[in-house]
Order: structure tokens, then sequence, then C-alpha cells
């Protein structure tokens, strides 16, 4: 709790996407990256993404905007960009950003580049290897966070 008496928003544990039908969906993801699969409900998916999860869930109720995304971090760019192709999926702007086949936006971020950052033994259980570039840590010594 912060001096204020707020309590201080540490992060995200999930994302909830909603997908037209759950299995084409771990279909569609599943071409593009590699994921283990948590658990299965009926009408849900929920996606490992280390100490955090992606959560599929079926019966899509909002339409696709303009803005709207979150961005996924990956330890490589490239193979994504390769699998989009692939698939046929058009990249939207200057960014690593796409749509999926229900409408929601994702941007492609890389681990390496961003202040965002899992602590060792997360990465080594994920079998990850990446460092931080100089302006990432640079970013993160700014706001006394420097590994």
């Amino acid at each position: 709790m912060t001096e204020h008496g707020k309590a201080r928003a540490l992060g995200i544990n999930h994302v909830v996407l909603e997908v037209g039908n759950v299995d084409e969906a771990l279909e569609f993801y599943g071409a593009i990256f590699d994921f283990t699969l948590r658990a299965r409900r009926e009408g849900q998916a929920f996606i490992d993404l280390g100490d955090q999860f992606l959560q599929l869930s079926e019966n899509r109720t909002q339409e696709a905007d303009a803005q709207r995304h979150f961005g996924l971090v990956v330890d490589d760019r490239e193979p994504v960009r390769r699998a989009l192709a692939k698939l046929g999926v058009e990249l939207i702007g200057n960014r690593l950003n796409f749509r999926d086949p229900w409408g929601n936006r994702v941007e492609i971020v890389p681990y390496d580049d961003i202040q965002f950052t899992k602590a060792p033994h997360i990465l080594r259980g994920m079998g990850v290897d990446v460092k931080k570039t100089p302006a990432a840590i640079e970013e993160l010594a700014k706001k006394g966070m420097a590994p």
C-alpha cells in the first residue's frame, strides 16, 4: 500500500480474449506461438505465459476498434512475422501488429528492448535466455529498477 492509502498496481496476471471458437483460436495461435495449454473448460482455454496467462473465451460480444489492443512479449519477433506471413495475416501499421480472426488486435513486443522484466527464475523455467538492450536497462535505471 502507498503512503496515500491506495493499492499499487503491480502488473497484469492475465488477459482474456473473446474468440468465436476456442478450438480454432488454439489452432490459430498455435500456428504462431509455442505455448503450453494450462487448462481447458467448456468454451475456454488457458495458455501459460510463464507466470502469467492468456485466456481464450468463446462468444465474442465486442466489435473490433482501431486502438484497443494488448502487447504480447516474445523472445524473438521474426518467427512471429514469418508465421503471420504464412497464414496470410495482414500487418497493421509499422509495428508488428495484427488482428486475429475475431478482430482482437495484438502487438508483438520484443522482451529485450522493453522495461517489462521477468525474474531470472521465471525465465529459466520457461527455457528463455534473453538479455535486455542497453536502452531498456537505461529506462529501468531511471526508475531505480535496473538489474
